[in-house]
């Protein structure tokens, strides 16, 4: 569940020659996007900054980044493809799976589970076993949401993410830095029951995300940006980066099935891939500029692709769509910063609760519509602003009284409490340790 399309192996409802028109391949993603049924599920993706080696702190933006060949030696039978293609790229024992982000970023998927202290406790078991297979070849995962004293730096030679360089070159340097320098924290959870359930909570997803975004900041330095003030750098870098892509205009949309569809054909392509090209490392996927996969579905790009897409090809272009809230079968969460430590459990518990019931739902959708599209704002001011500060109080106050679980509802409420009183969970981290007698 927490797979996004790009790495799940669903069956597709449509043969390749059947994609014959637009009103096919929307109605295709909608089915595909959004799969109905009850919402019991709940997964997560968790993504580390790496380190090889050991780097003091003074030189700290001299920290090396490990090889991909580093990174497959250490991973061994669980490496991922994209950097051994010979690997049986096994999951780990708690069934999360291992890929890796352009900049050596290291992620966990979490396989779905009904209750949230499973998916926490098989990820904190994965967690470990990682960590573990890392420093046995001097590779060290480090918990920041972005990387404040390394340049960014491409380690993965692909053709997708060399495509995706080039085209996000084009508009700015957020590009390069969302790619190589971020980390997030994703909760994965069910679309819904049926269409109005599916709205419902689409609808909560993204009017709850410019508070839960500032909540959970704790990106403040991002090396490499633009000089401003940010509450979370690395959400800066995701809306700054490619309106079309990832702002979809969500505010407008009464039906998501069918406006994420109309959308996602809309999107112009990142890439397009050549098979034929596959082992030319670095070129050859670049797409027409501007041009959308309508278009390329159309006809309009038979000169410079040579050839009309498929479902394969329609997949792909999915997974190359980065909104706030992306729909994969189920509704991904991608607004929130990796969090320090063991901390990325909070906003699991925080998801999991709002998500639980209808009604929950409909009222974390009313307390957060004063803030609905504020986006940039969050992202900038954070906790700062008060009206924000209260609003994510006010939800986390609310999930509080609807965890799954005591320990859950303990986590939520110390987590309304530091927003209570405008710290981030770095800030609550730092606190904590120098109470314990450590030197921050």
């Amino acid at each position: 569940m927490a797979v996004t399309l790009e790495h799940s192996e669903s069956p597709n409802v449509l043969e390749p020659g059947d994609l014959s028109s637009r009103a096919a391949a929307e109605a295709y993603v909608g089915g595909v996007c959004f799969k109905l049924g009850p919402p019991t599920l709940i997964g997560a993706e968790l993504e580390w900054l790496t380190v090889q080696g050991e780097c003091s702190p003074p030189d700290r933006s001299a920290a090396r980044r490990p090889s991909p060949a580093a990174l497959a030696d250490a991973l061994g039978p669980y490496a991922p493809r994209s950097i051994a293609p010979d690997s049986p790229a096994l999951s780990l024992p708690g069934g999360s799976r291992v890929t890796l982000e352009p900049g050596g970023q290291i992620e966990l998927s979490s396989a779905p589970f009904a209750v949230t202290t499973q998916l926490s406790e098989r990820l904190r078991t994965d967690t470990r076993i990682l960590r573990d297979l890392l420093e046995s070849r001097s590779i060290r995962m480090v918990s920041a949401a972005a990387d404040a004293d390394r340049r960014p730096k491409r380690v993965l030679r692909l053709p997708r993410y060399r495509a995706m360089e080039l085209a996000f070159g084009g508009i700015g340097p957020f590009g390069k830095l969302m790619m190589c320098n971020t980390a997030a924290t994703q909760v994965s959870v069910d679309a819904g029951v049926d269409r109005a359930d599916v709205t419902a909570r689409w609808t909560a997803l993204y009017i709850m995300g410019p508070p839960l975004l500032a909540a959970f900041a704790c990106s403040p330095a991002l090396r490499g940006a633009p000089v401003g003030t940010w509450a979370s750098q690395r959400m800066r870098t995701w809306l700054r980066l490619d309106h079309t892509r990832t702002r979809p205009p969500v505010e407008a949309w009464p039906d998501p099935i069918a406006d994420y569809a109309r959308w996602a054909l809309d999107v112009p392509l990142l890439c397009v891939r050549r098979p034929d090209e596959a082992n030319q490392l670095d070129r050859g996927w670049s797409a027409p500029p501007g041009a959308s996969f309508a278009d390329w579905l159309s006809g309009a790009l038979d000169d410079e692709v040579g050839h009309r897409p498929d479902v394969g090809d329609l997949n792909y272009h999915l997974t190359t769509l980065f909104p706030p809230v992306r729909a994969s079968g189920h509704l991904e969460v991608r607004y929130l910063d990796a969090q320090p430590g063991d901390d990325w459990t909070v906003p699991i518990h925080v998801i999991d609760a709002l998500m639980s019931a209808p009604d929950v739902v409909d009222e974390a959708t009313m307390l957060a519509e004063p803030l609905t599209g504020q986006w940039l704002h969050a992202a900038r001011c954070g906790l700062a602003d008060p009206q924000i500060r209260s609003v994510a109080v006010e939800l986390l106050t609310l999930a509080a009284a609807h965890a799954t679980t005591a320990s859950g509802a303990r986590e939520i409420e110390s987590a309304a409490e530091r927003c209570h009183t405008g710290r981030t969970p770095t800030d609550e981290l730092v606190s904590i340790t120098n109470s314990n007698g450590a030197v921050s």
